[in-house]
């Protein structure tokens, strides 16, 4: 093999995968947002014409990233990190607010959500700390200031009002599982969403009562006996949060995310208020139901799609895309999308543990954790299976700084894979 054929060599079934659902994305784009006769393919004035261009972008992006070396990514990715939270920082000053959250930027005619780049920028830096410095990750001091690489731009990302995005950000907490981080840290993170929705579910009173019977039960049954003021501290510490979950939902959440939640856990006693709110509450999760109920087994047709076309689901194009699938692909086309998510997912996964590099594995996970976490998010929101939260279909849904952020975060990894590929 010559030296010059080492460069274009690349991970082509990753790439495939890739192309098929931005592709197949485009393609649902098309029907749920056309409504004339006449199909414009490069008109700005229409959503499936912007996201065929901003496609065509990406392709230009992508012959950027594979064409820069691969020692870039690792020597510039703190400064990349810090320049994501300069981005974010400066929307509390330049942002444009959208559906009440100020996460993006307007560039006169065109908007730009930072982010959806900073996802790729954390897990850059995340990879960065674990593997550059060496870091042990079990030390205490090690896990503080890799929890603050991640927590800081999440809780600007809060603050600008976009839930969505932020949750995407535990994703990094199943990538540091792997490079070593203690199992405790899953299993408190697995009891407190347990505790919270218990206290929401069946109130403080009765959480607290069986909490105190796991607790003392669990510490009793230590060969090493623990002194009275661990459980009691332990204790104090989920009442504190079961107070705090019940206080945050009845007195600080927004109308509409309380709507959500008391929907979810069918947490109204009157069987009619709980029918009234979910018809005006949760009107896009009823719409979805029922349009990718309609498809049956193998779907009504491309542009065939009656509830499509009529424009039910609000914003279809964006968060509830995967409606289109269910309702003009059918079963066949869903399980299809679900399947082609599953093995890109795995691919990634599969080559990062491939890797010799620890740099390079820690952000491969990442990128695999990012995507399912936002597979399985909107996924589970379009079926009512989690409460309705903003976050996009990787690759489907229509917005060019998705599409981009996604692109940027697949083929970073792909480049630093062809380190691997071109050994020889």
């Amino acid at each position: 093999m010559r030296q010059t054929d080492r460069h274009f060599k690349f991970d082509w079934i990753t790439i495939l995968l890739f192309f098929i659902l931005a592709g197949f994305g485009w393609l649902n784009i098309l029907s749920a947002s056309h409504t004339g006769e006449i199909i414009e393919y490069f008109s700005f004035t229409e959503f499936y014409g912007k996201q065929l261009i901003f496609i065509i972008l990406s392709v230009i992006l992508i012959i950027l990233i594979l064409s820069i070396d691969t020692k870039f990514y690792e020597r510039f990715s703190s400064i990349i990190y810090f320049a994501s939270l300069l981005s974010l920082v400066g929307l509390f000053i330049f942002g444009k607010n959208i559906n009440g959250a100020t996460s993006w930027y307007d560039l006169g005619g065109m908007t730009l959500q930072p982010s959806e780049f900073a996802k790729a920028a954390t897990a850059l830096a995340v990879a960065k700390y674990v593997s550059d410095l060496q870091t042990d990750i079990k030390l205490f001091k090690h896990q503080i200031r890799i929890f603050a690489i991640i927590v800081i731009p999440a809780f600007l990302i809060l603050l600008q009002k976009d839930a969505g995005s932020t949750l995407v950000y535990g994703a990094f907490f199943f990538v540091l599982y792997r490079e070593g981080l203690p199992k405790i840290y899953l299993i408190i993170g697995s009891l407190l969403i347990v505790l919270a929705i218990s206290a929401l579910k069946f109130g403080v009173i009765i959480t607290m009562c069986i909490t105190v019977l796991l607790v003392f039960g669990y510490f009793f049954s230590l060969k090493k006996k623990p002194s009275f003021f661990q459980p009691v501290l332990t204790l104090t510490i989920a009442l504190l949060i079961a107070f705090g979950v019940r206080y945050t939902y009845s007195t600080l959440l927004p109308v509409h995310q309380k709507d959500r939640i008391t929907i979810w856990l069918s947490l109204e006693k009157d069987a009619e208020k709980l029918e009234k709110m979910k018809k005006e509450a949760a009107y896009n999760l009823l719409e979805s139901e029922k349009a990718i109920s309609s498809g049956g087994l193998k779907g009504k047709g491309f542009m065939e799609g009656t509830r499509t076309k009529g424009k039910f689901v609000p914003e279809q194009h964006t968060d509830y895309i995967f409606t289109t699938v269910g309702e003009e692909w059918g079963f066949i086309g869903s399980f299809s999308v679900v399947l082609i998510f599953v093995l890109l997912i795995l691919r990634i996964l599969h080559l990062a543990e491939l890797q010799k590099s620890q740099f390079s594995r820690i952000y491969g996970y990442s990128v695999g954790a990012i995507l399912f976490i936002h597979f399985l998010i909107n996924i589970g929101m379009v079926m009512g299976l989690i409460p309705t939260i903003g976050i996009p279909l990787p690759l489907f849904s229509y917005g060019g700084s998705g599409l981009w952020g996604f692109t940027i975060l697949v083929f970073i990894f792909i480049k630093l894979d062809s380190n691997r590929i071109n050994e020889w």
